[in-house]
């Protein structure tokens, strides 16, 4: 496991109405969001992988469709440092997983159909009024990146 990252496994109750699932309670994750926001990824298309210098991840995986989270540990200080993590969420799977700055990480769409995901996170994209660069390290167009997505 990487130091820092979190995983935790939403439960999903389902009836005869449809499913519900609690994705974030303040009460049993020491995270408090600033912004929120869900993306859709086509059938195996990657998004990543980069890291935040700053900012910290929750990432909500409870579908439709199905990822491969990828995972990679590069901080200085880190007990952990050089590990990494490959793991499947989604529908299959309904996972939270928050990601502290320094780590890198990516994931791709395994399903066949559009896959969801939803990201909570502790600092504006931006800054406030859109006025900040980017808090981004992006290694999915470097040639010679260490992380690979297969």
């Amino acid at each position: 496991m990487i130091e820092g990252v979190k995983i935790k496994k939403l439960n999903k109750y389902d009836d005869e109405r449809g499913w519900l699932t609690e994705i974030y309670r303040h009460d049993e994750i020491d995270f408090i969001p600033a912004m929120a926001y869900i993306s859709v990824t086509k059938p195996g298309v990657k998004r990543g992988p980069h890291e935040h210098v700053y900012q910290t991840d929750c990432f909500i995986f409870i579908g439709p469709g199905v990822f491969e989270l990828y995972l990679w540990d590069r901080r200085k200080n880190s007990k952990t440092r050089g590990e990494s993590l490959k793991i499947k969420v989604g529908e299959s799977n309904p996972t939270l997983v928050i990601v502290p700055p320094g780590v890198v990480h990516g994931y791709k769409a395994i399903s066949d159909c559009d896959a969801q995901c939803i990201n909570l996170i502790d600092k504006l994209y931006k800054g406030i009024g859109k006025n900040d660069e980017i808090d981004e390290i992006r290694w999915e167009n470097k040639e010679d990146s260490p992380y690979k997505m297969d």
